[in-house]
């Protein structure tokens, strides 16, 4: 893999992610871009506890801009774009309208009053770009430019893990307009926070007690239950297994696991890396198939990693979901799950790993 770091206009960082060690990426961008100024707040809940981030800069980012202005294109043809080379493999690229940014630290002043705690939005977010192709979606890449993101991804696990203050780094996918998705183009974000995010501090608070209950570790032990009675297992590979948990909370979520419990993407071996684009490109394309083809299925994929100070009892694993419960019908969050965190699933999880399986390659 060649690597290729440079510098877009405003002063952002632009990595090129390449499968071949001679691609040319001597390009400069050259549109009149000023820097952006970053004031990003994580302000804490004092009922909760959560983290809130409060990005209101963001509010004039590019919101569903024309084909032929998408930003995440390579620059051809005077069209000049977030990419200054005339094609790419893999890009990331920092944010222009972050939530979080390393330089919130100079714009936002800490206050710790009681009650109302405010610190700055010290972190990082980038985009990951998986190929220029406007129209392709991840599920449409061959195994290698699979393979290429994931070392995209592992690479900046490493490098924000790294900075001063992030306490975790967050990769994931946010597929279809009906997600939320603004840009078309197939991408995918990655955040450094600043703090653990809730998820995951009610996973290691669970996995801690377990470990008290029962002297074993939590996530082992759910691999091997649903190893054990496989109606929820949707694909087994040798180092990779994907599942629809017990207790799904989406219509169709499957979780997939690497076989042997690591922290982060970092600590996976050459063989688990080598299989897994196999196994989450046909995922992606089951979930493609789920709905007779109907239209493209919208879905979430969310990589939990280990955070820095927690790598203990955490597992890498990575969440793919669907807020799609059947053809032209969507799981709204109303008032029960938005309301109160209490979900209520239309499609029970055996149903669901069936239907997965049903649609197989």
């Amino acid at each position: 893999m060649q690597k290729t770091t440079t510098k877009l206009a405003d002063g952002r960082e632009l990595i090129y992610f390449d499968a071949e060690e001679s691609a040319d990426r001597a390009y400069t961008d050259l549109r009149p871009l000023e820097a952006t100024t970053a004031l990003s707040e994580v302000r804490r809940d004092p009922v909760t506890g959560d983290h809130v981030t409060v990005a209101a800069h963001r509010q004039g980012r590019i919101y569903h801009p024309p084909a032929d202005e998408c930003p995440l294109c390579p620059s051809r043809d005077d069209r000049l774009s977030e990419i200054p080379a005339p094609d790419y493999e893999v890009v990331v690229f920092e944010n222009r309208f972050p939530s979080l940014a390393l330089g919130a630290a100079a714009e936002v002043e800490a206050d710790l009053t009681p009650l109302r705690e405010l610190k700055p939005g010290v972190g990082r977010c980038e985009v990951v770009c998986f190929t220029a192709d406007h129209e392709a979606s991840f599920a449409d890449l061959s195994e290698s430019r699979a393979r290429l993101v994931l070392d995209a991804w592992t690479d900046r696990t490493a490098e924000l893990s790294a900075l001063p203050g992030v306490e975790q780094v967050y990769c994931f996918e946010n597929r279809g307009a009906e997600i939320g998705v603004t840009l078309a183009h197939s991408h995918g974000q990655i955040y450094a926070f600043p703090f653990v995010t809730p998820r995951t501090v009610r996973m290691l608070a669970r996995a801690e007690e377990h470990r008290a209950a029962t002297g074993r570790n939590l996530f082992e032990d759910v691999l091997a239950a649903e190893l054990a009675d496989p109606v929820r297992v949707v694909l087994r590979g040798e180092h990779w297994t994907a599942f629809v948990p017990f207790a799904a909370r989406w219509p169709y979520e499957v979780h997939l696991y690497p076989n042997r419990r690591v922290a982060d993407l970092t600590e996976l071996t050459e063989p688990e890396r080598a299989e897994f684009p196999g196994i989450y490109l046909e995922l992606l394309r089951r979930f493609d198939r789920l709905f007779d083809g109907s239209a493209p299925t919208p879905y979430i994929a969310a990589w939990h990693q280990a955070p820095a100070r927690h790598r203990t009892e955490a597992a890498l694993h990575l969440e793919l979901f669907t807020i799609r419960r059947t053809v032209g019908k969507l799981k709204f969050l109303a008032g029960v799950e938005s309301g109160m965190d209490a979900f209520i699933n239309d499609v029970s999880p055996e149903s669901a790993a069936h239907r997965l399986r049903e649609v197989a390659t």
